[in-house]
């Protein structure tokens, strides 16, 4: 038996190609190892969107290197978008690493393993650059192996990322996503739905499409063109999934179709995450967005009217270049009007490689931006308070995801009763006390406290609260 270790951070995607690496890999006779020291094989899945995640890897690699000395037989692998973007610089900061493989060539680490161990050497496999070849040329070096799936990589055996779309060609100023995951591919939607239902007979009950822009997904066969609303319908038929989401959401392309297919379809859940990045027009014209602040209060205003009660979230980056002290303010008012569930916020890191990087000096000073990225994360919490209130008395669904990290952390024993957690379909964090056994089943819970971030709430049983009607929340 050999033995694997896997590290992952980033974004979801990344989540999900640990989780098909490790299903590749496990058909050749690999099993998951907890501890990296006991591991024949280590592997790290990187990511590139900003400076402070590419220190982590690049430590953590550091730490290594007296290891792999003693070591020598030990294989480790760096993977995902920061291998893809750095390349042969990886192994000149890291002589001892083995393997670099970019995100469109993860199907070959199997093979690239065999290599090494056969003393070929340190092997390298990314896709080709944006430049480097035709546009068929490129996204076939950029193709995924989906379906591969390993449920004990999940976030939890009943809930699952379902790849939808790779790439990106928005070419945003402040990204580096295009050049790391190629161009824009809509997968074909047979495929898709081939690999939804084998998620359901694997008990998954929430299944997350994701894309860089996963609302621009199309795909083009035979003369029709399917949509993300088209394979909505088509996911809403499949026995066992009970809840759809979908992430990350670009402005311009939130279709009307769209917005009635989550209206219309009982499992959507009514979850939208829109990131606006920036409350300036200025501000958002360097970034290269694609819209001005006028065209996403008209997005907001058409999901408000079709989706009143929907739970909309955000992203923001503070400081970007040449962000003056006006352009902020447009973005905290632009927060305080539309009065997202939450948002992300983040401080600008420039990253090598993007036009943003090239064309503008990176010139809000750190404690401006600090100070922007509190003013604005302190706003956002009011708001998220505010907007739990009208939960408190309420019954929402739960679909119950396990113990909750307190229990984890403190190894708290209540008897039958311990601290669960959960989401809401609008992807609301609730915590409440129950039986391990109700992990994976969808339950009403009463909502009792709050905070800006976690709902406190009850389990309701036959006799409490049969007056309570559950909300979509």
């Amino acid at each position: 038996m050999k033995r694997l270790y896997i590290e992952t951070v980033g974004c979801q995607m990344n989540v999900l190609d640990s989780e098909m690496v490790v299903a590749s890999l496990r058909k050749q006779g690999f099993e998951l190892e907890s501890e990296l020291s006991a591991a024949d094989v280590i592997l790290f899945n990187t990511c590139s969107v900003r400076e402070q995640a590419e220190n982590k890897t690049y430590s953590a690699l550091g730490r290594l290197r007296s290891f792999k000395k003693q070591h020598p037989e030990k294989i480790i692998g760096v993977m995902g978008c920061m291998a893809q973007k750095d390349q042969k610089l990886v192994f000149e900061r890291a002589p001892y690493v083995d393997l670099v493989v970019g995100p469109g060539q993860l199907s070959r680490i199997p093979d690239l393993l065999g290599d090494i161990a056969a003393g070929k050497g340190p092997q390298m496999a990314v896709g080709l650059g944006r430049k480097d070849g035709t546009v068929d040329e490129i996204k076939r070096s950029h193709e995924t192996f989906d379906p591969l799936r390993d449920p004990a990589m999940r976030p939890t055996p009943f809930q699952a990322y379902l790849r939808i779309q790779i790439g990106c060609d928005k070419f945003c100023t402040y990204c580096i996503v295009p050049m790391t995951r190629g161009p824009e591919q809509g997968r074909d939607p047979e495929q898709i739905l081939a690999e939804a239902r084998i998620l359901a007979d694997q008990g998954c009950k929430e299944i997350t499409l994701i894309g860089q822009t996963v609302n621009s997904y199309k795909h083009k066969s035979g003369g029709k063109t399917t949509r993300l609303s088209d394979l909505l319908y088509s996911l809403h038929e499949i026995d066992g999934i009970e809840r759809l989401k979908f992430v990350t959401n670009y402005p311009k392309d939130m279709t009307d179709d769209l917005l009635e297919a989550v209206a219309t379809l009982r499992k959507c859940s009514p979850y939208l995450h829109v990131p606006a990045q920036s409350g300036s027009n200025e501000v958002l014209a360097r970034m290269k967005r694609g819209y001005t602040v006028e065209d996403y209060r008209e997005t907001m205003a058409r999901i408000r009217a079709r989706l009143p009660h929907a739970a909309v979230t955000s992203d923001f980056i503070v400081g970007f270049c040449g962000e003056t002290d006006e352009d902020f303010q447009k973005t905290y008012d632009l927060v305080a009007e539309c009065r997202f569930k939450n948002s992300f916020i983040f401080k600008y890191s420039e990253r090598p490689g993007t036009k943003g990087a090239e064309l503008y000096p990176d010139d809000v000073p750190f404690e401006v931006k600090n100070r922007r990225n509190n003013e604005l994360l302190e706003l956002q919490n009011r708001i998220s308070e505010q907007e739990n209130q009208p939960l408190l008395g309420q019954r929402v669904e739960v679909l119950v995801e396990g113990v909750s990290e307190r229990t984890k952390r403190h190894g708290e024993d209540q008897g039958d009763l311990v601290q669960l957690t959960g989401r809401t379909a609008c992807d609301r964090i609730v915590v409440f006390e129950g039986n391990t056994r109700l992990t994976g089943q969808i339950i009403p819970v009463a909502i009792y406290d709050l905070s800006p971030h976690t709902l406190f709430g009850a389990v309701v049983t036959e006799h409490v609260g049969p007056s309570l009607q559950p909300i979509m929340a």
